[in-house]
């Protein structure tokens, strides 16, 4: 990270003369150690993620004449670095080493003034500001008030108008979902389920009814801000930067109903407190929180543990899998709006049928079929049938088929769910406890690998075949009949592909 001195006299590493003499490497020394110091109080602040990001790779070059002069491998990174994070470095090191007033920022490979941009220190306040982000500055006897926020930073992002409740079909995996969506956005009174938070793997809905729930709000004279993550941290440095936060702060704590999506992607200590405090000033007056991930907010082991506790407080629901019937009538919603442009695009209850039997991932993967549909029958004029259908889906079929997954794999996962030891698995019991994820582990093996019959039958301690065909046809009756086991056994496919 270092760079000691050259043979030649010239400036060395933090101004000194290079020459290897004890007060050079004593300055050197206590140059790395307040370094050190700056990094370390970097990556609490702002989190180990977004630490490792951005900032893992910012070296110091040297310090000579109160500059400190850091470097980055990148022109990217040197921009977006200077763009939202250069002063509150300078705070941090002032703070370390008073006799540093002035930072410098380079790209490594150039010269010790090519691309770099000094920044000269702010006021004090603004110091103490970028210091301490989550606090409030003190009053101060300033010439001009603050500027205002950026209405850009704080408008929250736009709604897809043709994301509603309308449009949302509703199926078995999301039925409970919509329902509480459509209860909080039409509701007059206080706030239901507060905070309101919804998680569900890629591609099955939730950023749709995220945006119905804003919508359906909205038209109710709702004050209404919808959010990404990566919106809310964005627009909460910006005005960190203008030394507009507090204004920032209360226009998000004055609205109606907040809605942030994809949360897991909130980095940083800072950010995650203002995300907690916001949670907590908004639910604690009474105004509607919704908030959307890919997972229960147990599992946002990144998130601060409060700001964890309080959404897990709320009405925590999952978007299961989409199901067969409800991929049938994605398809078909789908096929009438585009045959509403293209009134010869005809597709038949078989082919929809079809490929809802072979695009079982999500949504997205849905509609990119009916593209690809669509795409066929307007370059050939030719109709679409199973045989063209097969061709035009081909690529989203072999995206979903499983990776390699191993039966030793299959029986570890069943018994950690069903709490039962991969030997009872193996082993010749019969009690009910056992036998039902025994079974449900040889239907995974039959289904998730290339393996026969007999083979798996040996894998389960020396079954016969027959054994495992009556396993796998009782699990493939149970999953027909029972909506939850159906569930239960998606979700360990997903794992096991993942």
């Amino acid at each position: 990270m270092f760079h000691g001195g050259e043979e030649r006299a010239k400036p060395g590493l933090f101004g000194i003369e290079a020459g290897g003499d004890a007060c050079g490497a004593s300055a050197r020394e206590a140059g790395a150690e307040t370094w050190a110091r700056v990094r370390r109080r970097l990556r609490a602040e702002l989190g180990e993620e977004l630490f490792t990001s951005w900032f893992a790779r910012l070296e110091l070059d040297h310090v000579a004449d109160g500059a400190a002069r850091l470097t980055v491998p990148t022109r990217f990174l040197k921009s977006w670095i200077e763009a939202h994070y250069l002063d509150r470095v300078l705070a941090i090191y002032r703070d370390e080493e008073p006799g540093v007033e002035r930072l410098t920022l380079g790209v490594r490979g150039t010269g010790v003034r090519d691309g770099a941009r000094r920044v000269e220190p702010a006021s004090a306040a603004a110091i103490e500001t970028a210091r301490r982000p989550a606090l409030v500055a003190p009053a101060a006897q300033a010439p001009a008030p603050s500027p205002a926020v950026p209405e850009s930073d704080i408008a929250g992002a736009p709604l897809d108008p043709r994301l509603t409740f309308d449009s949302f079909i509703v199926g078995r995996s999301n039925a409970l979902a919509h329902a509480a969506g459509d209860r909080v956005a039409r509701n007059d009174g206080p706030a239901l389920y507060n905070p309101l938070y919804v998680h569900a793997g890629v591609g099955l809905g939730k950023t749709h009814l995220l945006h119905a729930i804003g919508q359906a709000a909205r038209a109710q004279g709702k004050r209404v801000i919808y959010l990404t993550a990566d919106r809310f941290m964005y627009g909460f440095v910006a005005a960190l930067k203008a030394q507009t936060s507090l204004a920032f702060k209360e226009r998000l704590r004055g609205i109606d109903l907040l809605i942030i999506d994809d949360v897991q992607f909130i980095q940083g200590r800072t950010i995650q407190q203002e995300f907690g405090h916001t949670l907590n000033a908004l639910i604690d007056s009474g105004r509607q929180v919704v908030i959307a991930a890919d997972r229960p907010p147990a599992d946002l082991e990144s998130l601060d543990e409060r700001a964890r506790s309080r959404l897990a407080g709320g009405l925590v629901v999952e978007v299961g899998a989409l199901d067969d019937g409800l991929r049938q009538a994605i398809l078909t919603t789908r096929v009438a709006a585009v045959r509403a442009q293209h009134p010869s695009f005809a597709v038949d209850a078989e082919v929809i049928a079809y490929v809802a039997r072979q695009v079982t991932t999500n949504g997205r993967d849905l509609e990119g079929a009916v593209n690809r549909l669509l795409a066929h029958a307007t370059l050939t004029g030719a109709p679409i049938t199973l045989e063209t259908a097969e061709t035009a889906i081909r690529d989203l079929v072999r995206n979903r088929e499983p990776k390699r997954v191993k039966i030793e794999d299959i029986q570890k996962l069943v018994a950690t769910r069903y709490n039962v030891s991969r030997s009872d698995i193996l082993s010749e019991r019969r009690t009910a406890a056992v036998v039902r994820p025994r079974q449900i582990a040889m239907y995974l093996s039959k289904t998730l690998t290339l393996r026969s019959l007999p083979e798996i039958g040996r894998r389960f301690g020396g079954r016969d075949h027959t054994t495992v065909l009556h396993a796998v046809r009782k699990i493939e009756k149970a999953i027909g009949e029972d909506g939850t086991l159906n569930e239960e056994v998606e979700l360990l496919k997903r794992m096991l592909q993942e």
